[in-house]
Order: structure tokens, then C-alpha cells, then sequence
């Protein structure tokens, strides 16, 4: 005996003792997970992890006058005019939505006719609707398939338009580095500028075309509908419409704020993960895999209960938009399409099989239009977790305008976390000072070096170096000699007085640890620099290693293989060969000042000397961060500073000699 002849005839009780079953088993399992994760997360996550510095803003994320006008902000952007390919696609994509409700119309017509012909018994006109079928199918696979292109083809379209705009922002001057160090009002960037605006891009692009179709659905249905069974009856249908959106929006309000709270979750789970592949060495060396583990781990479960919470309300707006959506709209639909039927004499002395036919055609013509109405209501989901998106577009977007005008936002250390020796000036202004561009000249006037978070490392900077006056500066961790140099290189806003210097082009900054860009052994020796700009100078290979010579470097070229190999640099070269070619880029630029932080820590003396030797030859004048005393004599003055806000700012004498010593 088959198990549906066990079960019988399905009846409401039946139905209702499987689903109160069903219901009993997801609430089990439901407990069950969450035991499984508070446990899981007091076992191995006693680390609470906060990445942002300040206090975290309410996110607001509804379908709302504010999220139109964001939404409308946007919308420029990947939409910059009428006459633009992505206009064209979108009138591709509706046209193909329209063609399509016209094949859906003549499918239902045709369809019904075969049917008709079947049940009459009609071997001709079966066979002539059978054929227009067969002819129709190849134009409609095209029209589907033509709107599936369409569709893609606008994804990706309003992809790039958003992507390049963002991105010509966020790598305008030093925006990005503002962001990350400057600014804390977006901790993951690279969350926001990848998987956020792909999903943006598509989100908007599935919701034209999710609300499209079944507008033009709607339209085209009620028009066949009202010559059918009377106005009324698409009229009913567009009421529940309005009252059931009203509804849905309401109670999908929630879904826009937890989609930007996934978004952020989602951005630090990836930071945390990207800072342990950057530190692992050092992580290694201190043998902190548990405690990453724990960090990790404690990021990853804060995802995983949010993410769980947002599967169980979607659960139980799926339930809801189920009933409203689709049943109740098909309980509509059937109560529409039976009043010429049940209610009126319209069909009284008509025969059974042209009853048939025409409830056929109306009733199937009404289920589509339900179905239309449905996917409209439903879009109304697609439409909060746009908002979700948007809401965090507009920040980013918000966060780049405020950074390439000069305004930052950024938490202020509370005065009981400060030590003694650093002060704090509620005047201070950043981007109060004044830059004077000046060639080889650098010179402060009552600058005072101040932290992005108003710490004060130096109350007045008073000082000249002109071209040829190389200057060591020294003194303790912590005193300010990276800040100093973030300054002149405009990486910080000046708080006051005024700062002389060359324009950006004619300074150089080499680091401790180099960068190696991704690129060929050329691209490395003279990056910034393209290929280009390489034959702009008219240069050759052959002046790059004359460079390469003077850090006695020219070796590399044989063992790599010339000047086009491509490797990892990062990892290919040692921490003195990557030093030694980061001071060729500086021969190769010829800049008028060079700022050298520790750069030669990995290098021999012999060699350092021969480099600062050539730098005099060439005459780039050095600002050098060291600990060498080596390095004394290659200098005619040192900045000193002692940690406590004062300087010394003298020529090198024999005396001083003995001090750097």
C-alpha cells in the first residue's frame, strides 16, 4: 500500500497537525543552534573585539523620504545623463519585458485555444495552433535571452559608473590614507568599495527589472481583463495591491538597518583576517596564534548570531509574504474572476465548452495579474534591503567629499588617557595653517606638531633647512619625527603658523620597510613611474643600472633575469636589497629633499656611505631618521627632539659629534 493511499484525503486537520509538527521541530532545532553558539562563544570567545574608535552611530536604513533622496543622489551617478549607454540597456531591458508580456498574453490565448481544440476534438485547428507554437518559440527564447543580457549588461555598467567614481575620489590626493588614518568614521573601506557596491549595482538593477515586469504586467492585464469581465474586477486587484504594500513595507522596516549592520559585521570579519595575513611574521615570532584565534573567533560570532537573527526574522517575513503575497492574492483572484460567472447572467445560455474557454483565458489572464501584483509586493522586500545598501553607499561617499575638502572626523583621546608630557589645545584647528610652496626651501614658522587627535608633540616649530643642509634627526620613540615628516609630506593637516616647502613632486619619502609594487624589477627602481613616464625622461635600462651600480645592486639583474621578470617583490628580495632599492628610486626621481626613516638599517656602512655620498654628488639634500653614528658625518645639522615638546635645532660641530656618538 503506497503511503498516499495511507494518508487518504488531505484535510485542513491534517494539514494542520503536519504543519504544527514542522513548527515543533524548527522551534527544537532553533533552541538547540542557539544553546550550541552561546556555548560555543563562552568557551572560546572572552575577547570582546571593537574596531571603530568612537561611539557606533545608529544606522538608519527604512524605505523613507531620506532613502529616496540618497537613492535619487546615487542614481545620478550610475545614470549621469539621458543619452548614455546605460539608458540604452535600460530601454532594452524594459523593451524586453514588454515583448515578453506579449508573448505571456499570447501564450495564454494560444494555449487555451490548443486546449479548446483538444477537448473538441478539432485535429485541425490543433494542428494550427500546435504550428504557431512551434514557430513562436525561437523569438520568445530570443526575447528572454535578450533580456538576460540586458540585464547583466546593466549590472556591470552601473557597476563601473559607481566603482570609477569612487575610486577617482578615494585615490585623489592622499584621500586614502586620510581615511584609514585620519578619519574613523568607516574602518573597512574595502568592504564598502568591492563586495558593497557590486551588491548595490545588482541589487538596483534586479529591482528595475523585478518592479518593470510586473507593472507592465499589471497594465497589460487589466486593460485585457476589463474587455473580459469589466472593470471591476482588475479594479479589486489594484486596491489589495495598495493595502498589502502598506502592510509589508511596514513590517519590513527592520531589514534595511540589519543589512547594513551584515555589511559592517561582514567588513570587520574580513579586517580582522587581513590584519593577521599582514602581522603573521610577528604574530608567529610571539607564538599568538590562540589569542588571534580568539579575536577571530570572537569577530566571526558576532557575524554568525546577527546573521542568525536576520535568517529567522526573514524566516517570518517569508511566512507573512507567502499568505499576503501569493495566497491571499490568488483568494482574491479567484473571487474576481467567479462574479461574471456565479453573480450575473452574462453567461446563462452560453455553451459549456465556450464557458470553459473564456474562464480559461480570464482566469489564467487574473493568476498572472495576482502573480504580477505578488512579485510587487514582494519587491517591497528587495526594495528595504536596498535601503540597507544605500544607506551605506551615501556614508562612504560622504566620508570621501568630507576628506577631499579637509575635514576629517575623528575620536579625541579623553584628557585622563593622555600622559602627562602631551598636551591638548581646544583652539587648535586642523587645516588652520598655512602651506607656502617654495623650491629648495623647507621652513617652519611657528608650526605647532600636533597629532590627528590633537595631541601637542611640539607647542612651536621654528626652523629653516635650504638645499644642501642635510639634517639628522633624532630623539626618543614617541617624539614626533614621523608626525614631523607626515606634516611636510601634507599626510596632516597643519594646526596653525606657516610651512614653506616644495611642491609634493620634488619631495621623497623612503621608509624603514620599503614598498615593492606589483610590477617588473624596472617598475620597482622607478616607481611611481610607468613605462611611460620612463621614456617621457628619455631614459633607458641602461640608466637604471647605473643606479642599480651605485647601490651595488646590479648583481639582482642576472639572478632574476632582467628587467622585465615579474615576482612578488615583497617576499623575492631580502631587507637590505629592498632598502638598497629604495634609495635608486631616490637617484632615479632626483628629488630636491629626501626623507630617509631608518631606511638604511639593513644596508652595510660601506654602502650606505657610497649612497649618501652620490645624493651630495647629485645634490638632493636628506632629512635622515637614525640611530647610526655612522651616519653624523654625512650631515651638517640635527633636529633633536626630546619627547617632551622642546627641540634643538643646531649645525653638527665636533662636539656635537660626541653626542650623537
Amino acid at each position: 500500500m503506497s503511503v498516499l493511499s495511507k494518508l487518504g484525503e488531505i484535510t485542513p486537520k491534517k494539514t494542520a497537525i503536519v504543519a504544527s509538527a514542522f513548527a515543533g521541530v524548527f522551534w527544537y532545532s532553533q533552541l538547540l543552534s542557539r544553546r550550541a553558539s552561546a556555548k560555543k562563544h563562552a568557551l572560546d570567545t572572552k575577547v570582546e573585539v571593537k574596531l571603530d574608535n568612537g561611539k557606533q552611530k545608529k544606522e538608519r536604513a527604512a524605505v523613507d523620504g531620506l532613502f529616496f533622496r540618497r537613492f535619487k543622489t546615487i542614481l545620478r551617478i550610475l545614470v549621469p545623463g539621458f543619452f548614455t549607454t546605460e539608458v540604452a540597456y535600460m530601454i532594452m531591458v524594459a523593451a524586453s519585458l514588454l515583448l515578453r508580456t506579449f508573448c505571456d498574453v499570447w501564450m495564454i490565448q494560444n494555449g487555451t485555444a490548443i486546449e479548446s481544440a483538444i477537448i473538441s476534438r478539432d485535429m485541425s485547428l490543433f494542428k494550427k495552433h500546435l504550428f504557431k507554437f512551434m514557430w513562436a518559440m525561437p523569438a520568445i527564447s530570443v526575447i528572454n535571452n535578450m533580456l538576460k543580457y540586458g540585464l547583466n549588461e546593466l549590472k556591470l555598467r552601473f557597476r563601473t559608473r559607481l566603482t570609477m567614481y569612487l575610486y577617482d575620489r578615494y585615490l585623489k590626493g592622499f584621500t586614502y590614507y586620510k581615511m584609514t588614518n585620519l578619519d574613523n568614521r568607516i574602518a573597512n573601506a574595502d568592504q564598502l568599495l568591492t563586495t558593497d557596491v557590486e551588491r548595490f549595482c545588482n541589487s538596483v538593477a534586479d529591482l528595475y527589472s523585478n518592479l518593470s515586469k510586473p507593472v507592465i504586467d499589471i497594465i497589460l492585464y487589466s486593460v485585457k481583463l476589463t474587455g473580459a469581465i469589466g472593470i471591476q474586477g482588475p479594479g479589486y486587484m489594484l486596491l489589495y495591491l495598495a493595502v498589502s504594500g502598506l502592510i509589508l513595507t511596514r513590517l519590513r522596516r527592520p531589514i534595511g538597518k540589519m543589512t547594513v549592520v551584515e555589511q559592517r559585521l561582514e567588513g570587520e570579519f574580513r579586517y580582522v583576517n587581513s590584519r593577521l595575513i599582514t602581522n603573521s611574521e610577528e604574530v608567529a615570532f610571539y607564538q599568538g596564534n590562540k589569542r588571534e584565534r580568539k579575536t577571530i573567533t570572537a569577530q566571526f560570532w558576532k557575524l554568525v548570531e546577527h546573521l542568525r537573527t536576520f535568517i529567522f526574522f526573514r524566516f517570518s517575513m517569508g511566512l507573512v509574504d507567502n499568505i499576503i503575497a501569493k495566497y491571499v492574492a490568488t483568494t482574491v483572484g479567484y473571487m474576481v474572476v467567479c462574479q461574471p460567472f456565479l453573480f450575473s447572467n452574462k453567461y446563462e445560455n452560453t455553451a459549456h465548452a465556450d464557458r470553459l474557454e473564456d474562464y480559461y483565458r480570464s482566469g489564467r489572464m487574473l493568476v498572472r495579474m495576482a502573480e504580477a501584483i505578488g512579485r510587487v509586493v514582494l519587491a517591497g522586500r528587495e526594495l528595504t534591503r536596498l535601503a540597507g545598501f544605500t544607506a551605506r553607499i551615501t556614508e562612504l561617499i560622504q566620508v570621501l567629499d568630507d576628506l577631499n575638502s579637509g575635514k576629517y572626523t575623528r575620536t579625541m583621546v579623553s584628557e585622563n588617557d593622555k600622559p602627562n608630557s602631551i598636551k591638548e589645545k581646544a583652539d587648535l584647528k586642523p587645516g588652520s595653517g598655512t602651506v607656502v610652496i617654495k623650491d629648495k626651501i623647507i621652513k617652519f614658522e611657528k608650526v605647532p606638531l600636533v597629532t590627528p587627535n590633537g595631541d601637542i608633540l611640539v607647542e612651536e616649530l621654528n626652523f629653516e633647512v635650504k638645499s644642501g643642509m642635510n639634517v639628522l634627526v633624532c630623539g626618543p620613540n614617541g617624539c614626533g619625527k614621523s608626525s614631523l615628516f607626515r606634516m611636510v609630506g601634507e599626510l596632516w593637516p597643519l594646526f596653525g603658523g606657516t610651512m614653506t616647502k616644495p611642491e609634493r613632486g620634488k619631495l621623497f619619502y623612503i621608509p624603514q620597510r620599503p614598498y615593492m609594487t606589483l610590477g617588473s624589477l624596472r617598475d620597482q627602481v622607478i616607481y611611481p613611474d610607468s613605462l611611460e613616464d620612463l621614456k617621457k625622461k628619455k631614459m633607458t635600462d641602461k640608466d637604471l643600472e647605473e643606479y642599480l651600480d651605485k647601490v651595488q645592486l646590479t648583481y639582482i639583474l642576472e639572478r632574476e633575469g632582467g628587467w622585465d621578470v615579474m615576482h612578488d617583490w615583497m617576499d623575492r628580495l631580502s631587507g637590505g636589497e629592498k632598502q638598497r632599492i629604495a634609495m635608486a628610486r631616490v637617484f632615479y626621481h632626483k628629488p630636491q629633499f629626501a626623507i630617509l626613516d631608518e631606511c638604511t638599517s639593513a644596508v652595510s656602512v660601506d654602502v650606505e656611505a657610497c649612497m649618501y655620498q652620490y645624493c651630495r654628488e647629485v645634490g638632493i639634500t636628506l632629512f635622515t631618521v637614525s640611530h647610526r653614528k655612522s651616519l653624523w658625518k654625512h650631515h651638517e645639522y640635527y633636529l633633536h627632539m626630546d619627547g617632551r615638546g622642546s627641540f634643538d635645532f643646531k649645525p653638527i660641530t665636533e662636539d656635537t659629534l660626541e653626542f650623537g656618538s
